[in-house]
C-alpha cells in the first residue's frame, strides 16, 4: 500500500487527525511553504491556494480539502486544469451559523452590546422607561437572501420560534421554501419590505457587493442587515455610511471585506454588532468540519 503524505496547515480538532492516522498516512503540519511533496492538503479558508502554491507542492497533489463552507480561497479553475480534486465542508456547520445569525439579530435589535457597555461604564442609575429601546421580532418580516441550508434554517428558527413572516430571494424559486410558508420575491422587493435582511449567499462575481449603498437605502429605516456569509457580499464603506446616517436601524456583521482588517468607520458605528468570523465556531461544528475534511481526503486517496 502506498504511503501517502497529508499536509495540514493549522491545528484542527483531534477527531480529524485520528481519522487520518488510522489510515496510516504520514501527517505533516506547518505553513504552506513546507507542503512540498504532499499528496493531500488539508487547509483553512485563511489559506490562499493558487497556482504558485500548487506548483510548490508538486504534481503528486491529489486533493485540496478545504475545512470551510466555501471554496473562494482556492483557485478552482487551476485545480481542475491539473486534475486536483477540491472539497469543502458544507452542511455540518449549518446549525452553528444559523444560531449565530439569530444571535446577531437579537443582539442588535435588543441592543444587548450597548446595554453591556452601558452597565460596565457605570452609567446605569436605575430603570428608565425609555432606556435603550429596541424592537420585537414577532410579526415582522425576515428576508432571506439565499435559501440554502443555512438560509432555510434561519428562516425556520425565526418563523417557528419568533413568529416572523418569511420572504426569500434566490436564483431560482424553491419548492421546499414555499412549502415552509416562505414567499418568493424579487431582490428589490425583499429589500423594501423586510424588517430583517439576512444574507446567505456564496462569494461569486455576481454576489460581490450585492448589497451596496443603493440597496441599503432601499431598506426600511427600521430594518436590520445581518451578514454571516462572506464579507465582500456587502460594500463595507457604504454600510458604515448608511449606519452613521441612521438610514437603517442597525446591522449584525460576522464577516468582513478584507479580513482581518475592518473599515475604521464601521468600527466606530454604535448601531452595529461585530463578531470576528465566528458564526461556525461551536465545538460541535468544528469537530464535524475536521472529520468531514479528513473523510474527503480518505475517500480520494482510496481511489
Amino acid at each position: 500500500m502506498k504511503k501517502y503524505t497529508v499536509f495540514i496547515t493549522s491545528k484542527i480538532p483531534e477527531e480529524g487527525i485520528n481519522l487520518l492516522q488510522q489510515q496510516g498516512y504520514v501527517l505533516k503540519f506547518g505553513s504552506l511553504k513546507k507542503a512540498k511533496g504532499a499528496h493531500a492538503l488539508l487547509c483553512l479558508l485563511t489559506d490562499t491556494i493558487d497556482a504558485k502554491v500548487m506548483n510548490a507542492i508538486g504534481p503528486q497533489l491529489k486533493i485540496i480539502s478545504n475545512m470551510a463552507a466555501g471554496l473562494d480561497n482556492i483557485d478552482i479553475h487551476e485545480a481542475v486544469k491539473r486534475g486536483i480534486t477540491f472539497t469543502n465542508t458544507p452542511g455540518v456547520l449549518t446549525e452553528a451559523v444559523a444560531e449565530h445569525t439569530v444571535a446577531l439579530l437579537l443582539a442588535v435589535s435588543r441592543r444587548v452590546v450597548e446595554g453591556d457597555q452601558f452597565v460596565r461604564e457605570k452609567k446605569y442609575k436605575g430603570w428608565q422607561i425609555d432606556l435603550l429601546l429596541g424592537q420585537e421580532l414577532r410579526g415582522k418580516t425576515v428576508g432571506i437572501v439565499g435559501y440554502g441550508r443555512i438560509g432555510s434554517r434561519v428562516a425556520a428558527i425565526l418563523e417557528k420560534g419568533f413568529g416572523m413572516k418569511v420572504v426569500y430571494h434566490d436564483e431560482h424559486r424553491n419548492e421546499i421554501a414555499e412549502k415552509n410558508n416562505a414567499q418568493y420575491v424579487s431582490f428589490r422587493d425583499l429589500l423594501k419590505i423586510a424588517d430583517v435582511v439576512s444574507l446567505h449567499v456564496p462569494l461569486l462575481a455576481t454576489t460581490l457587493h450585492l448589497v451596496g449603498e443603493k440597496e441599503l437605502r432601499m431598506m426600511k429605516r427600521t430594518a436590520y442587515l445581518i451578514n454571516t456569509s462572506r464579507g465582500a457580499v456587502v460594500d463595507e464603506k457604504a454600510l458604515a455610511r448608511v449606519l452613521k446616517g441612521n438610514s437603517i436601524a442597525g446591522a449584525g456583521i460576522d464577516v468582513f471585506e478584507h479580513e482581518p482588517k475592518i473599515d475604521d468607520s464601521l468600527l466606530k458605528a454604535q448601531n452595529v454588532v461585530l463578531t470576528p468570523h465566528i458564526a461556525s465556531a461551536s465545538h460541535e461544528a468544528r469537530i464535524a468540519m475536521a472529520e468531514l475534511a479528513a473523510k474527503n481526503i480518505i475517500n480520494v486517496l482510496k481511489v
